[in-house]
């Protein structure tokens, strides 16, 4: 990340204040920046802390007290491509909610082959926050339309359901949801089985009938979606509104599950890691008034630090910060900038997408009622670096301690991995990924690790898990 003092403040820039004046503020809103910048050390510190929380997830005298929860998905076999069909896909993990048919089958050469065709529904606001019932008897309501647009409601097709909320498993088609996330609070679900509220709001409707097969979560799902490009992907990560992440685990340490042989997916849910403390010295004032501010005070702490929920208001906290030290916009914000989300964290990719000229700073702030001058714009760009970089590191730290971690159960000198990824600001932000890959591979010395983006793996991986469990519940069937 470029220091402030790297700026090539030029003389003949014409500004309120001395020249003087100028290199001393840029020396304070240095300082007030460093706070986002995490050394080495610090970040193994997390990385150990990680770890340390994962196994404590899965042990059963820890798993309650354990900030991550470490779920198994009961997800054990990955799809090794002779499974073929028509399959459902359901994706409900934010306010958009995708309605997917998945065509899985061979082409000419016999290789695997999936096709998609998908419609969007946006979840109304009375729904998110009124009952379970309302909220799945609206999901049905879209699968109807579904299946009515593409001529299917005939069929009885195997349905894989990716939600992407904390659940505990207790087979691949029975989950029960143990907290909403995102800003959905519909009552009754929490505590209740969800495949159950969906197959009775599927009965409810009475115009198709379905056969829910799997339930997922995002990252199980964009795991095994990216497995079908690459047979080496063993984690699945998201990195977008949210963030968590998924990985192969041996079953000999999974004690919330019966057996020791094999490996399962589990789901760190590591977005409450620091619930128990662990990063209470690694959380700054903005991080705090975030936590406060936020639905779910004292918890998803980690995710506060580094997901797109949360990027654009920790900016905004910190432009009021340096505004109020009078080291920025003459000491004056507007209405709009006081104004609490107003800062979109879309905003930050674009301040760090601007090439060298500042007008596509400029043209943001000027949104908000501000003149910037071009230190302003500087400024404000360095403020958007430091967090999302600081954003990219903490989420990097918490992936090399799952893959270090791996390496170790496996007892391997190297560990040679895929790891799939999805998400908006994995996608969007202009430098987050490159930021997120060199630490990651900074603190795995003995892994070779490889990236691949996920594309629509939420609804194709939660198909493919579908087509891998009617294959096995098949094979289970008296011959």
């Amino acid at each position: 990340m470029p220091c402030i003092s790297s700026l090539g403040i030029n003389q003949n820039v014409t500004m309120p204040c001395s020249y003087s004046s100028v290199v001393e503020r840029i020396q304070m809103v240095e300082q007030i920046l460093s706070e986002f910048r995490l050394s080495k050390e610090e970040l193994k510190e997390v990385m150990k802390r990680m770890q340390r929380e994962m196994d404590r997830g899965l042990r059963l005298e820890t798993h309650e007290e354990a900030s991550v929860k470490m779920l198994p998905t009961y997800v054990c076999s990955t799809p090794e491509g002779s499974e073929v069909g028509d399959f459902l896909a359901l994706d409900l993990g934010g306010t958009n909610f995708r309605v997917m048919l998945v065509i899985v089958g061979e082409d000419e050469e016999r290789s695997w082959k999936v096709l998609t065709k998908n419609e969007m529904y946006s979840i109304p606001e009375d729904a998110m926050t009124g009952t379970a019932e309302m909220l799945f008897d609206y999901i049905a309501e879209c699968m109807s339309d579904f299946l009515d647009k593409h001529h299917m409601k005939h069929k009885k097709l195997p349905l894989g359901f990716t939600f992407s909320f904390p659940v505990r498993h207790e087979d691949i088609d029975k989950g029960i949801l143990l907290n909403w996330t995102k800003g959905f609070k519909a009552s009754g679900a929490e505590g209740n089985n969800v495949v159950g509220l969906l197959r009775d709001a599927i009965k409810r409707r009475g115009d198709f009938e379905m056969d829910v097969v799997a339930m997922v979560n995002d990252t199980v799902a964009t795991m095994i979606s990216c497995y079908y490009e690459d047979r080496s992907c063993e984690v699945g990560m998201i990195v977008g509104t949210g963030c968590n992440a998924c990985y192969m685990e041996e079953m000999r340490t999974v004690e919330l599950v019966e057996g020791d042989e094999g490996r399962m997916c589990v789901n760190t849910e590591w977005g409450a890691f620091g619930e128990n403390g662990e990063l209470e010295e690694f959380r700054l004032e903005y991080d705090r008034v975030v936590d406060e501010m936020s639905i779910n005070p004292g918890h998803q702490l980690y995710e506060k630090l580094i997901s797109g929920k949360y990027m654009g208001e920790l900016v905004r906290l910190v432009l009021m910060k340096l505004v109020n030290e009078d080291l920025l916009f003459n000491g004056e914000a507007t209405e709009l900038l006081k104004t609490r989300g107003s800062f979109e964290t879309r905003f930050v990719s674009q301040v760090e997408s601007d090439t060298g000229d500042r007008k596509q700073i400029y043209n943001i702030l000027s949104t908000f009622g501000v003149l910037p001058s071009e230190l302003d714009c500087d400024i404000v760009r360095l403020v958007c670096e430091s967090v999302s970089t600081r954003s990219a590191h903490m989420c990097g730290a918490g992936l090399a301690g799952v893959i270090n971690l791996m390496r170790e159960r496996r007892s391997q000198e190297a560990l040679k991995i895929t790891v799939g990824v999805d998400g908006s600001v994995y996608k969007l932000h202009p430098c987050f990924r490159d930021r997120f890959h060199q630490i990651v591979w900074d603190l795995t010395p003995h892994c070779e690790i490889t990236f691949i983006q996920s594309e629509e793996g939420s609804g194709r991986g939660a198909a493919l898990i579908s087509a891998v469990a009617c294959k096995m519940a098949a094979s289970m069937l008296p011959q």
